[in-house]
């Protein structure tokens, strides 16, 4: 096992490599200034001349690029162009809020989908499966920004149960009230997570139940909760886990519009402000962490795999 964690780490070089080459080639193709966006319209050439060589931008993409790789062997993500404050350190401010809420939602959207996908399968055809089935198709086709809206006007409105946003109340904090303010957007990104979760659940429960090893456990006269637990279950989730290797940067990508919704300070409000006034640097920096957490995830995917499989062996 620590030899093929080894390999392939040492096979996310490449990938990285080509994730950031790319990204960072896009970036310099996008229409806008960079520069334009940081000094007053009525600044003479010079003075954007001037300003442009300063952060490099007069020079060749290739060279930038090779230079950004080489700040990045040392360690450093660069500097912000509009606050020139260090880009990891932006990245670090916001990347915990938002670990806090994808982590939440995460959880949520499991603790939701694998009861009400395993009651599905295990009644087949019956209101809870179709019951199941309606809220499914609800997560999957309601889009987050009309989930996230919908639940303001209901629980912050109307009924004023819950904040409209942002992570603590001005002049307020705790414990309980940052709970308070998680709430809200954690449940929407778990509804729209659980909808796709469940029907994963259903159709690998379904599958597993009709092995033969099952029906021998019954016939063996295994109480039926041992069977779905302990047997069904737990052969199920090698599919499931598969989908949760890839669900936290989906739920990551998903945090953008959540997150500027509810007014929550974390990586996706980053990314529109980055986007908003070109700043590659910025940007640069999140793609890198993002793919790095893909590839987290698909790492730690293959390691549960082993886990819950025992006959799974990696050479």
């Amino acid at each position: 096992m620590t030899r093929y964690i080894v390999w392939r780490l040492v096979t996310t070089i490449p990938v990285l490599f080509g994730v950031t080459a790319l990204t960072y080639l896009i970036l310099s193709m996008t229409p806008g200034d960079p520069v334009q966006m940081l000094i007053d319209p009525n600044t003479t050439a010079a003075d954007l001349a001037i300003k442009r060589h300063a952060l490099g931008l007069d020079q060749p993409v290739y060279v930038r690029y090779v230079k950004w790789l080489g700040e990045l062997a040392q360690g450093n993500l660069g500097y912000s162009f509009n606050t020139g404050a260090p880009v990891a350190g932006r990245i670090l401010d916001r990347i915990v809020p938002t670990l806090n809420l994808t982590l939440t939602a995460f959880a949520l959207s499991y603790a939701i989908a694998l009861p009400v996908g395993v009651v599905a399968a295990t009644r087949r055809y019956s209101w809870a499966d179709y019951l199941s089935t309606l809220f499914a198709f609800l997560g999957i086709s309601l889009p987050t920004f009309f989930l996230g809206l919908l639940g303001i006007y209901v629980f912050a409105l109307v009924l004023r149960w819950l904040p409209t946003g942002g992570t603590t109340t001005l002049g307020g904090g705790g414990f309980v009230d940052s709970l308070a303010h998680l709430v809200l957007p954690a449940a929407v990104l778990a509804v729209a997570g659980a909808g796709a979760l469940t029907r994963y659940v259903r159709s690998s429960m379904l599958d597993v139940l009709s092995q033969d090893f099952i029906r021998t456990g019954r016939a063996k006269g295994l109480p039926e909760r041992t069977v779905l637990r302990r047997h069904a279950l737990r052969n199920a989730l090698l599919p499931v886990v598969t989908l949760a290797g890839l669900q936290l940067p989906a739920l990551l990508a998903g945090a953008v519009i959540t997150e500027q919704i509810f007014g929550w300070p974390g990586m996706g409000r980053l990314t529109i402000e980055a986007m908003s006034q070109r700043d590659y640097p910025v940007l640069m920096g999140i793609t890198l962490a993002a793919a790095i957490m893909v590839i987290a995830g698909n790492l730690g995917a293959d390691i549960v795999y082993s886990w819950i499989d025992p006959r799974i062996r990696y050479d």
